[in-house]
């Protein structure tokens, strides 16, 4: 038996400034083949499941690629036609097909990647089954159910499930291969543009909707996924979704999933995410911090690079400075332009810089200016550390060449990179140890919670004028499907 793995990980925002080169696909670009595995294996990852499920039933695996970006803009044309070429070229042959998707992918040649790709390979493969584990924001199409025999998605967010959805989606699709199963496969989507902050999994509406999913996949069902999509992709439908895969029968798989999508319904209002004005957010952590023992996080989501943010907007860090608040820790912050400058001054200099605000954001209608900042070198970096856990644990990280840049009031981790604030290794690289600061400014939405919030006394969400903003009113939607909750009142 031979099966086909790979992996290929793209969520687009469609607004981001930040282009999406075939380089973007990892710290040194995508792997191919034998480093595929490598990169892979022992990991957490989907990919990582399907290859240890794959050589326990004595399978031959064949990994053509593995390819992970961070979100960012539409994805390069010729980046996508040779990523998913080199999986369609490897297709004849095998028995099954094992893939670790986002389900969120736009490139400049296709509005549909994954679909575009599930749709080539039953082409070039016909007969052969497909199984695929899906991220929990993955903007579900026809092509891509029509085209897939299995499909499992994330039950957390933030994503620590990866591994166990890999494992979840190829055991089902083994079943299939070796005749214990014959499942059918169903969904349901919904005309709902889920905030992605309204999407994490341990609270709210979203958390419910999972619960129902868990239930149903004990009593009556192989797989039920909840899919929150990534409404900042400017397509058809960045809407929720639900998949079913059933033991019995189609029509039982649809009336699953048409019954959760109900219930998700009737809370519509629950996943959309009200957004308090940023100088109030600022004075609350400002309240919050006064004899606090421990740092106040300040959440910039509306600058998040793990949602297509340039990692350089200054909003929140300005608004902090001009309500008095000390003692902050900030980071990352890309800017290559002022790392190049602060090292070239060398590490205890002093130096004036004009920082951050440089990635034009016209495409949403917005003019930042850089802001100039005095401060001290304190030390400088490659910027590089290993996850610990719990999402991508192990996997080392680069920011790129890195400073710490000491103003008095902040203490800025300036990177070459962008980079989500997965640990504190961000800081730690760098020679600050985040648990000193009095606040802690951090460009993320979610993924740093695990890792931080046990650090912190409070956590405080900053909507920041960006492209990753949960104010829809910002964004020049001009391809999703009308009516659609809550640009419109469904």
């Amino acid at each position: 038996m031979k099966v086909l793995i790979a992996r290929l990980n793209h969520e687009t925002n469609t607004f981001s400034p930040v282009p999406t080169p075939l380089a973007a696909f990892g710290p040194d670009g995508p792997t191919f083949g034998e480093q595929a595995y490598k990169d892979n294996k022992g990991m957490r990852t989907a990919m990582s499941a399907f290859i240890d499920l794959a050589e326990a039933a004595g399978a031959e695996v064949v990994t053509p690629v593995s390819a992970s970006a961070n979100p960012s803009g539409p994805v390069d044309a010729r980046a996508y036609d040779l990523l998913t070429q080199r999986i369609v070229d490897a297709a004849p042959g095998c028995d099954a097909i094992l893939l670790d998707l986002h389900g969120a992918m736009v490139a400049q040649n296709s509005a549909d990647g994954e679909g575009d790709l599930l749709l080539r390979l039953r082409a070039a493969a016909p007969g052969v089954p497909i199984g695929v584990a899906l991220d929990l924001h993955a903007n579900v199409t026809p092509a891509m159910v029509e085209n897939a025999d299995v499909i499992v998605g994330f039950k957390t967010y933030p994503h620590v499930d990866m591994y166990e959805t890999g494992e979840h989606a190829g055991r089902l699709l083994l079943d299939l291969l070796a005749g214990r199963s014959r499942p059918a496969m169903r969904w349901h989507r919904l005309p709902l543009m889920a905030h992605t902050l309204r999407s994490a999994s341990f609270t709210g509406a979203m958390k419910r909707a999972i619960e129902a999913a868990c239930e149903a996949e004990k009593s009556e069902s192989l797989a039920v996924s909840i899919l929150a999509g990534f409404s900042l992709s400017d397509i058809e439908a960045p809407c929720m979704s639900v998949i079913v895969v059933d033991a019995h029968s189609p029509e039982r798989a649809q009336a699953t999933a048409d019954r959760i999508a109900s219930q998700m319904w009737a809370e519509r209002e629950a996943f959309v995410y009200r957004s308090e004005p940023l100088a109030e957010s600022v004075a609350r952590a400002k309240l919050i911090a006064e004899g606090a023992t421990r740092p106040v996080l300040l959440l910039d989501h509306g600058d998040n690079c793990m949602s297509g943010g340039s990692c350089d907007t200054m909003d929140v860090l300005q608004e902090a400075l001009a309500q008095g608040l000390h003692g902050i820790g900030v980071g990352p912050l890309c800017d290559p332009e002022a790392v190049a400058q602060l090292i070239a001054a060398g590490e205890g200099a002093q130096a004036t810089v004009a920082l951050g605000n440089k990635v034009s954001l016209a495409g949403i209608g917005l003019e930042k200016t850089p802001v100039r900042l005095t401060g001290t070198v304190r030390a400088i970096s490659d910027g590089e550390y290993v996850i610990t856990g719990p999402t991508y644990t192990g996997q080392r990280s680069s920011m790129g060449r890195t400073v710490l840049f000491d103003t008095g009031a902040a203490r800025i981790v300036v990177t070459e990179r962008t980079q989500e604030p997965w640990d504190i290794g961000v800081f730690e690289c760098a020679g600050l140890d985040p648990r000193n600061e009095r606040f802690l400014l951090l460009k993320s939405r979610m993924y740093c919670r695990p890792v931080f919030e046990p650090l912190s006394a409070a956590l405080v969400e900053c909507d920041s004028p960006g492209v990753t903003s949960s104010d829809y009113s910002l964004f020049p939607f001009s391809k999703v499907r009308r009516p659609v909750f809550p640009l419109d009142a469904v």
